[in-house]
């Protein structure tokens, strides 16, 4: 006779604070495809799905970069984007960086300019448990700081006050923010090896950190997943929340520049301008105006989830020295999907619809609003 067949039953799954958090991160990242890529976010073909589908990637490994491990008693900085860790709006031509911080410490940070137009250090309130700041508390900038020949700077945070190259830490404080901005030839953000060499560590020494265990772990994985939902369904489907004054809705159309004002992660020594674009495949769009006397000025195209298009490979934007301008100091950029043969050609990878992001630094005086006019690509030849 046959041997009858035998089944294993599996092994019961171990119960642990870290599986229970696994299981809320996975319930996440289901309520995040089945809402952030839908028709709730005006998602409408299999392309914008994929686009929805990037843009979260992208944030789940801001998550774990950033959030899973992350300890204000021996911090380091970590580059909050990179050329593979899009969202929120990031820059080719800048470098941010975050470490955690608390009240409970004061600290020394070290770093170098590395040929940079303008840097700032900032302390940031909330956001401690994975989610996004709730405001800025405090500020810094390269103007403040006491730099040597070389571009080293020294700025002590938190502890006792002190006359020059000191930053206040509030009470609530959770992180530090770091903006290096460059203004040159090739895109910052896509050289890896730009010597910043930046450094904090606490004034006091501290004992090593507890090695991890099974509540911290856990604690970790909720952050990863506040970290993912705080940046896409807790930020509200388009058109649900008010716009600030900066972000235009009409297309093809700049609202006046003007300061980001209490936006998340908005940059107060900035004025910002940005509109939808949209140009059918045979069309560009010719963008005229001035820069205005400022620190540093930069355009920069965007996808529709906020992610910079491909500055590794293409020109998808313009800073001041890599304009070419007009004789009477203005300047003509076109936005197309082929090379029309202009110094100022800006590259929309074959995308009609995006963002175009304009940001000034530091501007003087008024800030002529750039215009925008669609054309049919065969005048530009």
């Amino acid at each position: 006779m046959a041997e009858e067949p035998t089944t294993t039953a599996a092994p019961e799954a171990i119960a642990s604070q870290s599986r229970t958090a696994l299981r809320e991160l996975i319930d996440t990242l289901e309520e995040v495809d089945r809402r952030y890529a839908s028709a709730e976010w005006m998602i409408g073909s299999p392309e914008d799905v994929a686009g929805a589908h990037r843009s979260m990637m992208h944030m789940l490994q801001g998550g774990l970069f950033s959030a899973f491990e992350r300890d204000p008693s021996s911090p380091e900085f970590r580059k909050i984007v990179s050329p593979f860790r899009k969202f929120t709006g990031d820059n080719p031509d800048a470098l941010y960086f975050e470490a955690p911080v608390s009240a409970e410490y004061s600290y020394v940070v070290r770093g170098n300019m590395a040929g940079g137009v303008y840097l700032s250090v900032t302390v940031e309130v909330g956001g401690s448990d994975g989610g996004t700041p709730e405001r800025t508390a405090g500020v810094i900038g390269d103007a403040d700081l006491d730099i040597d020949a070389e571009g080293n700077f020294e700025v002590f945070v938190g502890g006792e006050p002190q006359e020059r190259n000191w930053l206040e830490l509030d009470p609530n404080a959770s992180s530090l923010t770091i903006r290096h901005y460059s203004e040159n030839e090739e895109y910052a953000a896509s050289d890896e090896n730009l010597p910043v060499n930046l450094s904090i560590e606490t004034t006091q020494p501290q004992p090593a950190p507890a090695p991890p265990n099974d509540a911290s772990i856990a604690e970790g994985i909720r952050r990863v997943a506040k970290f993912l939902s705080a940046r896409t369904i807790e930020m509200g489907a388009p058109g649900t929340k008010e716009r600030p004054g900066f972000a235009g809705t009409t297309i093809n159309e700049f609202p006046p520049p003007q300061p980001p004002g209490d936006h998340f992660l908005s940059f107060a020594d900035a004025a910002y301008s940005l509109a939808p674009y949209y140009i059918a495949d045979d069309e560009a769009l010719v963008i005229t105006g001035e820069w205005p006397e400022c620190r540093a000025g930069y355009l920069c195209l965007w996808t529709r989830w906020q992610q910079t298009l491909d500055f590794r490979n293409r020109r998808v934007g313009l800073n001041r020295k890599q304009t070419t301008l007009e004789p009477d100091g203005t300047f003509k950029m076109v936005l197309a999907h082929q090379d029309p043969g202009h110094p100022n050609w800006i590259d929309t990878e074959g995308r009609n619809l995006g963002i175009a992001f304009w940001r000034f630094v530091l501007p003087e005086g008024d800030i002529v609003t750039p215009q925008a006019a669609v054309v049919p690509f065969s005048e530009l030849r």
